[in-house]
C-alpha cells in the first residue's frame, strides 16, 4: 500500500463580484457582475481573469474555516484566492473562522479584513483590530533571478526573508494554493512555520505572503 502526497485536483468554484469596491455602489443598477467562476487552475489565474472581467469586490460563497474543521483544501485555496485578489487591491467580502487565541488574527492580518470573524472570545475587538491595521504590502513577496524576498510588517516591525535555495523555493511553489503538509518536506515547512510564512488548516498548509501586482505607491518606497 502507498500513501499519496500530492494534492487533490482543486475544484472550481464561483463567486459574487461587482464593478466597484464601494458596498453603496455596488448597489447601483449594472455594477453587479453576477457569478464568476474561479477555474481549477492556479488561484492567481483566477484572480486575474476576476480584474480582467471589472471586478473590483468578490464576495466567497462560504466562509473559510481556518481551524482544519471542515474542508481544508477548500479552505487553503480559497484563502490564496482572498491573497491574490488583496494583491490586486481587490476588495474581498469573506467570513473567517480562526482559533480562539485573542491574536490569532495577526498572521492572517495582511489580507483584506473579512465581513465577519469568529474564534477569539473578543471576536468583534480582534475584527476591529484586523480593519484599523490592515495596508496594503504588509507581508507581500517578489520574485527575482533565482530568488525570492518577502517584506512582513504583520507584527509591526518589518522583517525581509531571501529565499534562494532551491528546495526552499519549490515548496513555496506547492503551498501557493495550499497543499497537503505531507507534500513538503518537514524541515522546511518547519522553518516556514516558525517564520508565519506557511500557515496551518488542519492537513494543509498554505504560503501566506502574497504578490503584489497594484502597487499603492510608487515601488522604490515599498
Amino acid at each position: 500500500m502507498t500513501t499519496s502526497t500530492e494534492a487533490a485536483p482543486a475544484t472550481a468554484f464561483a463567486v459574487t463580484a461587482w464593478r466597484d469596491h464601494d458596498r453603496s455602489v455596488c448597489r447601483v443598477a449594472g455594477m453587479e457582475l453576477g457569478l464568476l467562476e474561479v477555474p481549477s487552475g492556479p488561484v492567481v489565474d483566477g484572480a486575474d481573469a476576476l480584474f480582467a472581467a471589472g471586478a473590483r469586490r468578490v464576495a466567497l460563497p462560504r466562509p473559510v474555516d481556518l481551524t482544519g474543521a471542515t474542508d481544508p483544501a477548500w479552505d487553503v485555496r480559497a484563502l490564496s484566492l482572498v491573497g491574490a485578489l488583496t494583491g490586486l487591491a481587490v476588495a474581498v467580502d469573506w467570513q473567517a473562522r480562526i482559533a480562539d487565541a485573542p491574536e490569532a488574527w495577526v498572521p492572517l492580518g495582511h489580507l483584506h479584513p473579512p465581513r465577519t470573524l469568529s474564534g477569539p472570545p473578543d471576536a468583534e475587538g480582534a475584527l476591529r483590530n484586523w480593519r484599523d491595521s490592515f495596508y496594503l504590502c504588509k507581508c507581500a513577496y517578489r520574485q527575482g533571478p533565482g530568488f525570492l524576498q518577502v517584506r512582513d510588517r504583520r507584527r509591526g516591525q518589518l522583517r525581509r526573508f531571501t529565499i534562494d535555495d532551491p528546495g526552499y523555493r519549490r515548496a513555496i511553489a506547492t503551498l501557493a494554493d495550499g497543499a497537503p503538509a505531507a507534500s513538503v518536506p518537514p524541515a522546511v515547512l518547519a522553518d516556514l512555520l516558525q517564520e508565519e510564512l506557511a500557515i496551518e488548516v488542519g492537513d494543509h498548509v498554505w504560503w501566506a505572503p502574497y504578490q503584489v501586482r497594484r502597487w499603492p505607491m510608487a515601488a522604490l518606497v515599498i
